[in-house]
């Protein structure tokens, strides 16, 4: 078997490092300081960087000015992002235009597709539920008018969505009194619509959606069996793919101050109980990779295994939240008093590194749901 990844792959995470190679990560005020959102809105120079350089688009098949890659990719790209803590929507909009492109109308596609990989429209998805702990798609109730083509209305809250006032369209899973589950396309101002500000850990402005009576045209919905299984496969293994990004960069920060940091004569990095620390965490991040490429490689090949494609998915955030939590806790240990100064941008990541664990459910949630695969799929 060939793990090696396709000069495609290589090629666009080589683009992605050229992209964020100058993005700061104290850019913005630190969250530790600023009781509402570090800023009005994200990074836009970066994202008009990001769409120069096709990487907006790399989902996208070539008829829709996209390089027609795979998750595989994605994740690649998302990885780097992280180590700078790259304030853009870029894993929302890349896995909302995947959803549009497989499971999307001809009309809905033409719209919307080569727009937002130039740029000009941003989209994002509502996958967090009423409060964050219970199933998105039953936060929002979706029913379609009599007749043919009829429009849908669209009726809940949706909490902690992801660069809510920045986005043109929402991606809004709903369920039907029927029991299945469509995927609206909500414009961000649209009769029935409102947001109220929240704030996540990593001081980004997110917003609690609140539908009431929301007309969507027909055209605009998903109602495609498996589509949001999908797109939420997607976008936890996106987050799998950042907190390892995240994981890197922190220990590599811990690496360098260690090794600068003296103490009795000698750098603390010579000391056994320093190094077995960062050892342990390297392990961790290893592990963590590991599992998000089995994920994405799942995704991406449509690959028939012994569990659904949910179970690695699961067990990739379960490593990717216990892992992120340990090696920012574990530099926080290393750097002493420094990882508590907000002159000094590791406390970013720790703020990030908590939004990432807690990002479409905790290890204990994911742990759950493995546990339900395990028991319903025989392993003989």
């Amino acid at each position: 078997m060939d793990f090696t990844f396709s000069e495609e792959q290589q090629a666009a995470a080589e683009a992605a490092r050229g992209v964020f190679a100058d993005v700061a990560p104290d850019a913005v005020p630190s969250p530790a300081l600023t009781t509402g959102a570090v800023a009005d809105t994200f990074d836009r120079a970066l994202w008009a960087r990001l769409a120069d350089a096709d990487l907006l688009s790399l989902l996208s098949a070539e008829e829709y000015g996209g390089a027609g890659l795979d998750a595989v990719a994605l994740c690649l790209v998302l990885r780097e992002s992280a180590k700078v803590l790259a304030r853009v929507p870029l894993l929302e909009n890349s896995a909302a235009m995947a959803a549009v492109q497989a499971y999307g109308g001809p009309e809905l596609r033409a719209e919307l597709l080569e727009r937002a990989g130039r740029g000009e429209v941003v989209l994002t998805v509502a996958a967090s539920g009423r409060t964050g702990h219970d199933p998105a798609e039953l936060a929002v109730t979706a029913r379609q008018e009599d007749g043919e083509g009829a429009d849908w209305i669209l009726d809940g809250v949706q909490t902690a969505v992801a660069w809510a006032y920045d986005a043109d369209y929402v991606v809004v899973p709903a369920h039907t009194a029927t029991g299945r589950t469509v995927l609206a396309l909500v414009p961000r101002v649209h009769e029935g619509v409102a947001s109220a500000e929240q704030f996540s850990t990593s001081g980004e402005r997110l917003g609690e959606l609140r539908l009431e009576s929301a007309r969507i045209a027909a055209r605009d919905v998903i109602d495609v069996e498996g589509a949001w299984e999908w797109l939420r496969d997607l976008l936890t293994t996106g987050t799998c793919a950042l907190a390892l990004g995240l994981g890197e960069r922190v220990l590599r920060m811990s690496s360098e101050y260690t090794s600068k940091r003296e103490q009795f004569g000698f750098p603390v990095a010579t000391f056994q109980a320093v190094a077995v620390q960062a050892a342990d965490r390297y392990i961790d991040l290893r592990a963590m990779e590991v599992t998000l490429w089995q994920a994405a490689w799942r995704i991406a090949s449509g690959a028939r295994g012994t569990l659904p494609v949910a179970g690695d998915v699961a067990v990739a955030k379960i490593w990717a939240a216990e892992g992120v939590r340990r090696v920012v806790q574990t530099a926080q240990h290393l750097h002493g008093g420094f990882g508590a100064d907000v002159d000094y941008p590791l406390h970013r990541y720790h703020a990030w590194a908590k939004h990432l664990e807690l990002s479409l459910g905790p290890a204990a949630a994911h742990e759950e749901a493995l546990g339900d695969l395990l028991a319903a799929h025989s392993l003989g």
